[in-house]
């Protein structure tokens, strides 16, 4: 058994119990459907055609029998319909959770080449039909097993050369099932695949809406969404035109087995080797053996769909986060802020250039340090790998003599607040998005970060105030009141170390003022690290790093780097004149 095999079977563990208790009510449900044509024939031999004087007694009993397994076959039905299903939605439950545990261990490296349409299908519709194959599964197997193995029992029982004939049908069914089975599994692949890029474009032409309106683009984006849309379609049309051939492929083969039956039987009658009642049982039993055909069928159907499902799933499960704890990470208690990089050389892709090489660089606690240069130098990369978000591929980085590699991911993380230039809110109220940077935070102590931020007075004017639902990403607020909604978030968490990438470059000189002061009264006592847009907004800085295609150029005070009429310089100048 593989290991994808014996991950499959895992999440039954929990669940156990239930599964026996489920195969057990199959099992009564399959027993009664047997005992039932045996309970007609009963009644046609014994009763029926010997003309016995107690007959009308013995048909109310067996009436009253047949009526009395019919209850208890109900009640099973329901137990395994109801149950059964239950226990498929909560193993898929189980899934969805680890899958989206997983997700969260998942770097920055790998969504960097993901969808997120893509993503959020192998969470939501690729687990829809497990839970029918995690129910159904098992139950249609053992079923279908039994009964085929009672009838097959029942029907030599009553007439071994009819018997043969109609298993001569069934190695004839097996391999037209196969070959259309194979089919079917490559067109529910192929769609797995497709309705997750229909997913993507989705999500991506809805979350820039607004870009769209703006360039009167609908129409491209409604040419996009047809194109996606078309080859779901066009893989759905070879899923259904194997499945077609399949079933009713499988159906003729049984109606053809009820032919065989009456031709065949009847025949034997006439011969006199079958009589009326071995007859009537006959095809009352044949009508049971179509059922663990279709059982069959319905497993092999759920089967393709739900494994093609959990092979998408296990793909992302099987993606081990390059970014991880050392087994022996220690946890930082008391942090000061010095950070230090010693060589370090970083390329997103092996087949890339490097961004950063053979840097070095001192940062002291509580030091505020500003990094400028052009486009592409490495500036907001040099801040995502304090974090960890993506590891050196060469040297090492230094938080108060600790190599971050040696350093829990949580605690290094829970040190570090940034504030972003692209804001994300969350879908919500004002008090859940600022109580994101610590979950456990008081009213007041949301109320109080809001005040460091800035934000206060903008929050108590909507119409709301704190409860106040922001919409999805916040769309209700202005770039600035965003802004120092996220700031207000940092304030809460409360970290010894901060990032701000370009914070200030997107917003209004009025929204700057208030943010930059926001940011100013954050940095107190804190080591903080500031990509900067506008070199203006940075002239305070105790140290100003110019970064270059070369690496580390210039450093220095905003004052000294004017003297030395470098990069910086050339770029301060450059602003002023614009």
């Amino acid at each position: 058994m593989n290991s994808r095999s014996k991950k499959f079977l895992s999440y039954y563990e929990p669940y156990l119990g239930l599964l026996i208790a489920d195969l057990v009510s199959a099992f009564v449900v399959s027993v009664i459907t047997l005992i039932l044509p045996l309970c007609a024939g009963y009644i046609t031999r014994n009763v029926l055609e010997e003309n016995s004087p107690d007959a009308l007694n013995q048909i109310y009993l067996m009436g009253a029998v047949m009526v009395g397994l019919v209850i208890v076959h109900t009640l099973c039905n329901t137990f395994v319909d109801y149950q059964g299903h239950m226990m498929g939605t909560l193993m898929e439950s189980d899934m969805r959770d680890e899958l989206f545990d997983h997700y969260q261990k998942l770097p920055f490296s790998f969504y960097d080449e993901q969808k997120i349409g893509q993503l959020m299908t192998r969470l939501t519709n690729d687990l829809f039909s497990l839970s029918e194959l995690y129910h159904h599964g098992p139950e249609d197997i053992a079923i279908a097993l039994f009964k085929f193995v009672g009838v097959f029992i029942i029907l030599i029982n009553i007439n071994v050369q009819l018997t043969l004939i109609i298993f001569f049908f069934l190695p004839i069914m097996a391999l037209y099932a196969y070959h259309f089975n194979r089919k079917m599994r490559v067109a529910l692949r192929r769609s797995y695949d497709r309705i997750g890029d229909v997913n993507a474009q989705v999500e991506d032409s809805l979350s820039g809406i607004r870009v769209v309106m703006s360039f009167t683009n609908e129409d491209v984006e409604k040419e996009k969404f047809a194109y996606e849309n078309s080859r779901f379609v066009d893989s759905r049309r070879d899923g259904y035109k194997a499945e077609a051939y399949f079933y009713e492929g499988m159906m003729a083969f049984t109606h053809l087995l009820t032919i065989a039956v009456i031709i065949f039987g009847g025949t034997a009658i006439v011969n006199a080797s079958l009589d009326l009642a071995d007859l009537v049982t006959y095809l009352l039993c044949v009508g049971i053996l179509v059922e663990p055909i279709q059982r069959t069928l319905n497993f092999a159907r759920l089967y393709q769909e739900g494994f093609a499902g959990f092979s998408r799933f296990m793909e992302i499960l099987e993606v081990q986060p390059d970014i991880q704890d050392s087994p022996d990470a220690i946890d930082l208690t008391w942090v000061q802020g010095n950070i230090e990089f010693v060589g370090v050389s970083f390329k997103y892709k092996d087949d890339r250039e490097y961004v950063l090489k053979n840097t070095s660089l001192s940062i002291h606690a509580g030091e505020y340090v500003a990094l400028v240069g052009s486009s592409g130098v490495g500036k907001t990369t040099l801040c995502s790998l304090i974090p960890r978000f993506y590891d050196v591929n060469a040297g090492e980085i230094l938080l108060d003599g600790h190599n971050i590699r040696n350093v829990s991911l949580r605690s290094l993380r829970g040190n570090i607040g940034i504030v972003h230039q692209d804001v994300y809110l969350f879908a919500g109220t004002v008090t859940d998005n600022i109580r994101y940077g610590k979950p456990d935070a008081s009213r007041e102590d949301i109320v109080e970060a809001a005040i460091k931020a800035n934000a206060h007075d903008f929050i108590v004017a909507l119409p709301d105030g704190y409860d106040t639902d922001i919409g999805q990403r916040g769309v209700k607020l202005s770039g600035g009141q965003k802004q120092r909604l996220s700031i207000a978030r940092v304030f809460l968490k409360d970290p010894p170390i901060i990032i701000f990438d370009e914070a200030t470059s997107a917003l209004d000189n009025e929204s700057e003022r208030a943010v930059q002061e926001s940011l100013e009264m954050l940095t107190n006592n804190r080591t903080t690290i500031v990509i900067a847009h506008r070199l203006s907004t940075i002239r305070n800085a105790q140290r100003i790093v110019v970064l270059s295609d070369g690496g580390i150029g210039e450093q220095g005070t905003h004052d000294e780097l004017l003297m030395v009429d470098g990069n910086y310089a050339n770029l301060y100048n450059m602003q002023l004149t614009l």
